[in-house]
């Protein structure tokens, strides 16, 4: 028998859509520091009095876009959250770097579906990290798409990267109740993140919220 999805609400912007994500049964909540473009960005002030209000074992990620030691560093001393996510490339010993300086911290690293090249990437870090997640952002455009963009990446390629790794493998991009089930049953990933697809108007809605965890239970 699978093992339930791990399940990540992202663009959490206020203490009030925490509790609302923790209550509807999210394992991780996301948290969008300073980004080239994307919505969900809120204060680094704002992250830590949100992950201030967030109990165990319910994990807190910020979203960095910082790419050099000293930054990162110092983003994730302003939040305090748990968890780092990269969303965008790193150098090779930038993560043992991380882990060196701050004890505990998880690392996730963002992989954004491309093509063929996304599953050699996601095989470069996966050793580095303690999970991946897969993306439907574009780094190469003069302004960084990374993250949040409501599309659906090829999936058939996130199921490669899923078996090719050993690390966990989160899949985002575009997912929602309509959608869920058939993600989960063609890339079979440890976990889901989202954030559009439970939202109106950028508002954490409770109904899309109640909807997404009801088709998880049935798939």
């Amino acid at each position: 028998m699978r093992l339930k999805p791990r399940i990540k609400i992202c663009c959490i912007s206020n203490v009030q859509e925490a509790q609302l994500a923790i209550s509807a049964g999210a394992d991780a909540l996301g948290l969008v520091g300073e980004m080239p473009s994307g919505p969900g960005v809120i204060p680094d002030a704002l992250i830590k009095a949100i992950v201030m209000t967030v109990p165990p074992p319910v994990a807190t990620f910020l979203l960095t876009s910082c790419t050099d030691i000293k930054s990162i560093l110092e983003h994730h001393q302003r939040t305090q959250a748990n968890t780092i996510q990269f969303v965008d490339a790193l150098p090779i010993e930038a993560y043992q770097q991380v882990r060196e300086a701050v004890s505990g911290i998880k690392l996730v690293q963002v992989v954004h579906v491309q093509g063929e090249t996304s599953v050699k990437e996601a095989q470069r870090v996966a050793e580095q990290v303690d999970a991946i997640l897969l993306d439907s952002g574009n780094p190469n455009l003069e302004v960084k798409e990374l993250g949040g963009t409501g599309r659906i990446h090829d999936w058939v390629i996130s199921r490669r990267i899923c078996e090719s790794v050993s690390k966990p493998v989160f899949l985002a991009g575009g997912l929602n109740a309509a959608n869920v089930r058939e993600a989960l049953e063609v890339v079979r990933p440890f976990g889901i993140d989202l954030c559009s697809g439970v939202r109106t108007n950028g508002q954490l809605d409770p109904y899309k919220l109640e909807k997404f965890f009801q088709a998880i239970e049935k798939a």
